[in-house]
């Protein structure tokens, strides 16, 4: 037996992305969210970077001619860095230049014209890494200051990229008072986000989501847009139901 699902929101990225199915992580928050709407697959693999996100990715992006036998990526997540950002000689690492283009090379597979994976009705939001506590971690070399240099560059690839950043390392650094230390409360190991970092994650996309694709905000059902994909219950024509309990997709 196969399932016929949704439409989805999709969400790469590492460790940060796949502990989102936790107690109150993001993709939690998500699912909630746009339940009944789209479906959200997590494709976070802890301890990956960039340079090993590239051939993931082209093997969990449907390629244009698989596009129309499969659900449509309406919302991708890209959230790497945190692990790019460990101190070389680390394996993790990667540098700064090459953490960007690989940034780039990613939302081109779905914003180019000219890639297999082309998707033009896919919405992008890139995510920075969030600040590291190294007063709390102590697993493999992080430096306080070498995250916040991959965060800011996360924000010069959405500005060359035309793609919105969620800026969470600023968002939970201004919530922590600026204070590394004070950080611990987003932080349940210095690296990996509490209930608290991600619920300022799920607002931080949110609020783009909101501003920059208010098709996709599920709080909105005017024009038809974000409607369940199944009628809700009072609508379904009890005289007739089945036209009525026909699946529905997302107009954009």
């Amino acid at each position: 037996m196969a399932a016929n699902v949704q439409d989805v929101v999709m969400l790469v990225g590492d460790s940060l992305t796949q502990r989102g199915w936790e107690h109150g992580g993001f993709a939690q928050l998500l699912a909630e969210a746009y339940i009944r709407k789209l479906d959200v697959i997590n494709r976070g693999l802890g301890g990956y970077q960039t340079d090993w996100a590239i051939p993931i990715c082209e093997q969990i992006f449907a390629k244009q001619h698989e596009q129309h036998h499969v659900p449509q990526v309406k919302l991708l997540t890209i959230w790497y860095g945190a692990n790019d950002a460990a101190s070389a000689p680390n394996p993790q690492h990667v540098p700064i230049d090459r953490y960007k283009a690989n940034l780039s090379h990613i939302i081109n597979m779905v914003k180019s014209p000219t890639s297999a994976y082309y998707s033009p009705e896919t919405r992008i939001i890139l995510i920075t890494p969030p600040p590291v506590n190294t007063k709390q971690w102590v697993g493999t070399p992080r430096v306080f200051e070498t995250t916040r240099s991959y965060a800011e560059a996360v924000k010069e690839v959405g500005e060359k990229d035309n793609v919105p950043v969620a800026d969470v390392w600023t968002k939970i650094f201004d919530a922590a008072g600026r204070s590394e230390e004070a950080c611990e409360k987003y932080l349940n190991d210095g690296l990996h986000l509490t209930s608290d970092g991600y619920n300022i994650v799920f607002h931080a996309i949110m609020d783009i989501v909101a501003r920059v694709y208010p098709e996709l905000d599920p709080t909105w059902e005017a024009h038809g847009r974000m409607q369940t994909v199944f009628t809700l219950w009072d609508q379904v024509n009890v005289q007739n139901p089945r036209p009525s309990l026909m699946k529905r997709k997302v107009q954009l």
